[in-house]
């Protein structure tokens, strides 16, 4: 019987994923906000960027999925730290598998791996680092170049995270590159004013597959030559498949809630 772990799995295309989890996140009350959006689209373009056999699919499904039992505000330390793990027991309740469970649970370090996954060493720089951009209540959000020398420097550093490097010659390589907006603005800027322009998942989501994505890989084509790709545009994905279907329909909800109904009797 197929579960929700095999259904999302098999929806390739990421505009669709980010569909699929919001209305999971609605019937269950899982967390997802914004931040996860955000923070899988750095993921995206960072594995378009490098050269990697990991599974990009697996990984922007995490991405999606990893904070799902995150808790926005809380004085509990011990239930802080212990959102991964819970978050990874929720994960194999809904069909995903062993692997797939740890790779989430090793976000953060809080609990010990003896055989750490590559992929969480992935999760965890780009959660750090988008986590830096971001405005929080207590301060404003970091410049890339700030978050990259604290990735480095303090948060990362000593951890033996494998992909930190690779990463942090991602981000000085995006800070390179400017596209005509209003004015001249970098992918990361630009990205970071839609995230504070929308007002919810939703319109952020949808602003990212019809407006952000386009503009801004198109800009990255033109400097590195059309190598940048290997995730096909969403936009294009869901055009090809169904050029009148608006994201967040009745559609998916229907197909989410009631495979999932399904299979949890």
């Amino acid at each position: 019987m197929e579960t929700f772990a095999d259904y999302i799995l098999n929806e390739k295309n990421l505009g669709s994923k980010m569909e699929i989890v919001y209305y999971l996140s609605k019937k269950e009350g899982i967390f997802f906000d914004k931040s996860v959006v955000f923070k899988t689209e750095l993921l995206r373009m960072f594995l378009n960027g490098i050269n990697t056999t990991l599974d990009t699919n697996l990984l922007l499904t995490a991405s999606l999925l990893v904070n799902c039992k995150k808790i926005q505000v809380s004085d509990n330390k011990d239930k802080i730290k212990g959102y991964a793990k819970e978050g990874a027991k929720y994960l194999s309740e809904i069909g995903f598998d062993e692997r797939f469970c740890k790779i989430c649970e090793g976000v953060n370090r809080y609990v010990k791996q003896e055989h750490r996954e590559e992929e969480s060493d992935v999760l965890e720089v780009v959660d750090q680092f988008g986590g830096m951009l971001l405005d929080r209540p207590e301060r404003i959000g970091m410049k890339p170049d700030e978050a990259v020398v604290l990735l480095e420097y303090r948060n990362l550093k000593n951890v033996g995270n494998v992909y930190l490097y690779k990463f942090i010659d991602f981000v000085k390589n995006m800070e390179k590159i400017n596209f005509k907006e209003e004015n001249e603005i970098t992918p990361f800027n630009y990205l970071i004013n839609i995230y504070r322009d929308t007002i919810d998942v939703k319109q952020f989501i949808t602003a990212l597959i019809y407006e952000y994505e386009p503009k801004v890989d198109d800009a990255i084509c033109m400097v590195h030559s059309n190598e940048f790709f290997k995730i096909r545009r969403n936009m294009q994905e869901l055009e090809k498949g169904n050029p009148n279907r608006p994201l967040f329909s009745e559609e998916t909800t229907k197909k989410v809630i009631g495979k999932l109904i399904e299979n949890n009797k």
